[in-house]
């Protein structure tokens, strides 16, 4: 297994998005110190008379396509890239516990109003990755303030941490959000958030950082606050932190946050952080 400092990005490059996964996954990588590794997957069962030798170059071009727009956006990211058999959730779950973080496009799923398709790829990965997963976009998400999700949970100060580290790094603002059933609570959420952020804040002293409770569903509030920002942050389950599952707040932003969203996961702690880099939305300098 890599050494935590020499674990890579890892993006799962598919035809339908292999421009938005990658220029993410740069992103990403630029902004975190690391490298990228990208990974294309074929399955072969799922044709009848394959043509492996004309499906391995458009495999090739493919990932040269994805190289191209990573080295032209971040051209100071180291990139490595391979192409293998097999299913990609399976190869991308193999390979997710010696990666930094695995970045997949979304298949289209956002855009599904009325269809859910529990077979999704990234819904599949967001739930068993043994690291944290960023879903990517089709469309350039805004440049809005980086946006985190908190209940109270030990899984959700996790995501605080990401999200203060990813907002350091891409020198954003962090909204951070608290949604509760009932006015009584509203005080006492306020109190312990304004607490927790300000006790995970010290490392990250230059970070504009906004408190707010919001009476409401958690799901339905994340998803219209997602609107205007250029990521969301979530733990993979807020109270019931189970491996293997994600919690119906995490789903619902996999499945209709306009935004890319990271799903925190297989991970005790927040990354290390040290200087700056680049937005989300790929633009140098503050919001």
């Amino acid at each position: 297994m890599a050494a935590a400092d020499q674990k890579p990005v890892l993006a799962g490059i598919a035809p339908q998005d292999a421009l938005p996964v990658a220029r993410l996954a740069a992103r990403a990588a630029a902004a975190h110190g690391r490298r990228l590794h990208l990974l294309h997957a074929f399955n072969w069962a799922a044709f009848d008379e394959p043509d492996i030798s004309h499906s391995r170059v458009e495999a090739e071009q493919l990932i040269a396509e994805a190289t191209a727009a990573i080295n032209k956006n971040e051209p100071s990211v180291p990139v490595t890239a391979e192409v293998v058999e097999g299913s990609a959730v399976e190869n991308i779950l193999r390979r997710s516990s010696s990666a930094f973080l695995v970045t997949v496009g979304d298949g289209g799923i956002v855009r599904c109003d009325r269809c859910i398709p529990s077979d999704s790829r990234a819904v599949q990965v967001a739930a068993r990755a043994d690291c944290p997963v960023l879903v990517a976009r089709r469309e350039p998400p805004p440049p809005g303030p980086i946006l985190v999700g908190i209940d109270g949970s030990a899984s959700a100060e996790v995501a605080l941490q990401w999200a203060l580290a990813c907002a350091d790094r891409h020198q954003a603002r962090l909204l951070t959000l608290w949604v509760v059933d009932s006015d009584g609570s509203v005080e006492d959420a306020t109190e312990r958030l304004d607490a927790t952020v300000t006790r995970y804040r010290v490392d990250h002293p230059d970070t504009a950082v906004e408190c707010h409770v919001i009476e409401g569903e958690p799901d339905e509030v994340l998803v219209d606050q997602s609107r205007s920002a250029q990521l969301v942050v979530v733990a993979a389950r807020g109270e019931e932190p189970l491996r293997g599952m994600l919690g119906a707040v995490s789903q619902t932003l996999l499945y209709h946050a306009p935004s890319p969203v990271m799903v925190i996961r297989g991970v005790c702690g927040g990354p290390e952080v040290t200087g700056r880099g680049t937005r989300v939305d790929g633009t140098n300098g503050p919001d």
